[in-house]
């Protein structure tokens, strides 16, 4: 008997069951509920947003509507809720304090603002800062000098950043050691050897405020301006430490004091007494360094000169050979070249010069490579330069001293 082959016959869909039914049922309800939620939660944060809105728009209208406050300054404290204040306009007063604020911050000399009508203490304002003194504030976080754009002064970079940089990032080394930290530095040499371009590079380094004093910028015509100024610059460095105080050209109010003189040489002289006293008084100082320099240290008072003052003097010599290489390599870096150079070369006939004549040295390169309508520079045009910075340098006149 012949088995015929049959075909296999496909099961018709089943139909969908109740329970499967109730259970999409059951996902649509959850993702509508979620939908709903989000929503929620966004109406709630536009809902926080306007309520920042409403009460800001309400902090404006009522500060417009407001009067202002008046200045003053607290004279002494009588007990924890009154306080005897001076105001602007000159009479004193026996006034409260808001309840809000720190009782321990209402020292005498402390500038606070006083509530037009009830003259209650109702903030405590920051310390009054001359605008010659605000501007004294470095800027040179922002594209500054590091201190391998430095040559030839390891020696000397090491010397000034454990006595300013390392007092003011480690302290409890000097703890553990049981010495005091260095109070400030002198950094005098020749012309060009790079004493300010030090101070700037410490300045884009170091963590700290960091003010930038041309000493000759400090004299007023007016007799005590330029001590108040002084008493100032360092009021507001106490008041942002760590602070680094450079005072640059210092020999324009540091030089020796003397019994006659005209009466801007005594006021001079009020000034550096001022200094004295603000380096080395009987405040303490905290975390105040001072970085000073100039070219003439013979003819510094040695008030200013003495260990408690300026406990480190640091010499920034001419460069030598090795050195006006290293200065050369950090300028020319930049510069597009061709062909092989020999340095060494352009060093030798150098002689002399310092580390601005050697950065000049690669800027007058770059001009007489301009001047030959070429955009890169050769050996030759070093060593024009070379030979022409040598002739400008004869124009100039030594300066000898003696060593510190």
């Amino acid at each position: 008997m012949s088995e015929e082959a049959q075909e296999p016959v496909a099961a018709a869909p089943a139909a969908p069951s109740e329970r499967d039914q109730v259970l999409e049922q059951y996902r649509a309800k959850i993702r509508e509920h979620r939908e709903v939620e989000a929503r929620l939660r966004k109406m709630r944060d536009d809902s926080r947003d306007l309520v920042k809105r409403y009460q800001k728009t309400e902090d404006d209208l009522t500060a417009l509507q407001s009067v202002g406050q008046i200045i003053g300054d607290v004279l002494k404290k009588l007990d924890n809720d009154r306080f005897i204040v001076k105001a602007s306009s000159g009479p004193r007063y026996v006034v409260g304090c808001r309840t809000r604020l720190n009782h321990d911050k209402l020292k005498p000399g402390t500038r606070v603002a006083l509530d037009m009508t009830t003259l209650t203490i109702m903030r405590v304002l920051p310390r009054e800062v001359d605008p010659t003194v605000f501007h004294m504030q470095s800027s040179e976080e922002d594209g500054g000098v590091a201190f391998s754009d430095i040559g030839g002064l390891n020696e000397q970079i090491r010397e000034l950043r454990e006595v300013i940089e390392l007092p003011l990032t480690n302290p409890e080394l000097f703890v553990r050691v049981g010495i005091k930290a260095p109070k400030g530095v002198l950094l005098y040499g020749p012309p060009g050897t790079g004493k300010t371009l030090l101070a700037r590079a410490l300045a884009s380094n170091i963590s700290a405020t960091f003010l930038k004093v041309v000493a000759s910028a400090i004299v007023d015509k007016y007799i005590g301006e330029s001590a108040r100024i002084i008493r100032e610059m360092f009021g507001f460095a106490k008041d942002h430490q760590p602070c680094v105080i450079f005072m640059d050209e210092i020999d324009a109010i540091g030089g020796s004091r003397f019994s006659e003189g005209t009466s801007a040489d005594r006021e001079i002289q009020r000034t550096l007494m001022e200094l004295l006293n603000q380096m080395d008084g009987f405040e303490e100082q905290g975390q105040v360094k001072m970085v000073m320099a100039t070219n003439r240290p013979d003819i510094l008072d040695p008030a200013l000169l003495r260990p408690g003052r300026l406990d480190r003097k640091i010499e920034i010599p001419e460069p030598n050979e090795t050195q006006r290489l290293e200065i050369l390599k950090i300028h020319s870096a930049k510069i597009t070249k061709r062909g092989d150079i020999d340095f060494e070369s352009v060093v030798k006939l150098a002689d002399g010069l310092n580390g601005a004549d050697m950065r000049n040295v690669c800027t007058e390169a770059g001009l007489f490579a301009i001047r030959s309508d070429r955009d890169y520079v050769l050996e030759e045009d070093f060593m024009k330069a070379a030979r022409k910075i040598l002739d400008n340098k004869k124009l100039e006149s030594r300066l000898d001293y003696s060593k510190v």
